[in-house]
């Protein structure tokens, strides 16, 4: 385990000096970020518009909803996006072979060895608009709201990076799965929205089949002290299954990989 985090490490601090040679790539991504943090925020307005809540929740609710929603976005986009694109291109290109016969675990190599810290901005405005809507409210979170949070937060993680294993898994038999990323994608902009918002069917949906509500709505909630306790039952146990299939799925899918060798 130590040596995976060591690896991880190396992988960010590689990153890291990539992305210091480019200083203004990186403000233009601030910039991008802010500038979608804002529309964001704009559009949840324009609900607030024409009602006092959204799912019963109020609008200084609702912005850690959405600052979880950017803090989300930022790993899906700095971490698990430009390694689901890199995994299809050697699938297509039958280059995988050069992850396979390194003395790591091939998932670990393939699915974490891009980061693209250009997001970074994305985890930190969406961190200060959660604390935006908590000083909003007046609200100070205990220690036991905040280990809740975190421990949410690590899950929502887990269950990202296991859906969107899953999602690129799939190009071992179908190779272009653009269209089905695009879909999760879509799927994904719900979260930015409390999981009560929608229809009972929606909401199971969005719950246990696509679990968004645990990457956004579940975790504003702990900071809330809203939180049903069989939701933080359910966040590790969801997070389990989907990386224990994930791990599972690449295996089986590993062996229908045909090399550019072979």
């Amino acid at each position: 385990m130590l040596r995976y985090l060591n690896l991880f490490s190396l992988f960010a601090r590689n990153s890291l000096q990539v992305t210091l040679e480019y200083r203004t790539n990186f403000v233009v991504a601030a910039f991008q970020s802010s500038f979608w943090l804002v529309w964001g925020i704009v559009s949840v307005l324009i609900f607030f518009r024409f009602t006092g809540t959204i799912g019963g929740w109020t609008l200084p609710q609702v912005l850690l909803v959405v600052g979880l929603f950017r803090i989300f976005e930022g790993v899906i986009d700095g971490l698990l996006r430009p390694n689901v694109t890199r995994i299809v291109e050697h699938i297509q290109k039958g280059t995988l072979d050069f992850l396979l016969l390194k003395p790591v675990d091939s998932q670990f190599m393939a699915s974490l060895r891009q980061i693209n810290l250009m997001t970074l901005p994305d985890l930190i405005v969406g961190g200060v608009l959660i604390v935006y809507g908590l000083w909003m409210q007046n609200i100070l979170p205990s220690l036991v709201q905040l280990a809740m949070f975190i421990l949410l937060l690590c899950c929502g993680i887990i269950i990202a990076y296991g859906l969107w294993m899953l999602l690129v898994t799939t190009a071992f038999w179908f190779v272009r799965i653009e269209n089905v990323a695009e879909l999760l994608t879509a799927i994904y902009e719900t979260g930015r929205f409390p999981i009560t918002a929608f229809q009972t069917g929606v909401r199971a949906i969005l719950t246990f089949i696509v679990p968004i509500a645990f990457m956004t709505t579940f975790p504003a909630a702990a900071l809330l002290g809203l939180l049903e306790p069989i939701y933080l039952v359910l966040a590790p146990l969801m997070a389990g299954v989907l990386f224990l299939a994930s791990r599972i799925f690449w295996r089986i899918a590993l062996r229908s990989y045909t090399s550019a060798s072979s």
